[in-house]
């Protein structure tokens, strides 16, 4: 069966998670990160020397980053669904996967740090409000493309929804203002509706 190492708190890991849901892909996963270690020993350095989660096993095939995991998986078992056979359609939503983390997870990070995982009396406020005003104005952006389509990769949900869409949980979720991007909120809602995302990305904030 399919293994999937990383914790359920994790950004990262909830990508291949709520792909995997999606898909109905049998699959065990398998803490691992953070709290409970085993990203140091050998035999988890042996499969990804980055020493970082997610990373899965499909048989003889070991994969790590979080991206490619999404995109191995829809190539491989959503076809027709995640995987849009399109190469022109396909690479649409591939850009907005590579968005989200070339573009938008380097300020929504010390956001999310400092809300979710700081003591109120150590949080940097400051760095709160930089990343907030630039997550701001980098969504702005995906609320005029939600304008024109119901989901990032075009008329359906595909691969190019789910890196964004793990991140929007907590954006919308976490204790911060927010500018009212309504199509934003309205795919956002859409997603929240699919049990896969619910089983897979609405775990607590942590």
């Amino acid at each position: 069966m399919l293994k999937l190492w990383g914790r359920n708190n994790s950004t990262n890991v909830k990508k291949p998670l709520w792909c995997l849901e999606e898909l109905k892909v049998p699959y065990t996963r398998i803490d691992a990160g953070g709290a409970f270690g085993i990203v140091g020993e050998p035999e988890f350095v042996a499969k990804n020397p980055n020493k970082l989660v997610p990373c899965l096993e499909d048989g003889e095939l070991v994969l790590w980053e979080s991206n490619a995991i999404v995109r191995y998986l829809a190539a491989r078992y959503g076809e027709g669904s995640l995987w849009n056979t399109d190469p022109a359609r396909r690479a649409e939503a591939d850009k907005w996967m590579d968005w989200a983390t070339s573009t938008l997870a380097a300020p929504f990070r010390p956001v999310f740090w400092n809300v979710v995982r700081t003591a109120p009396e150590q949080r940097d406020m400051a760095a709160v409000q930089t990343g907030l005003a630039e997550c701001s104005k980098l969504l702005t952006i995906v609320d005029q493309t939600l304008a024109t389509q119901p989901y990032l990769s075009g008329e359906s949900l595909g691969m190019g929804d789910i890196p964004l869409g793990c991140f929007a949980y907590a954006w919308f979720e976490m204790p911060i203002e927010r500018p009212d991007l309504p199509h934003l909120r309205d795919w956002y809602d859409r997603l929240r509706q699919r049990p896969a995302y619910q089983a897979a990305v609405l775990t607590p904030l942590t």
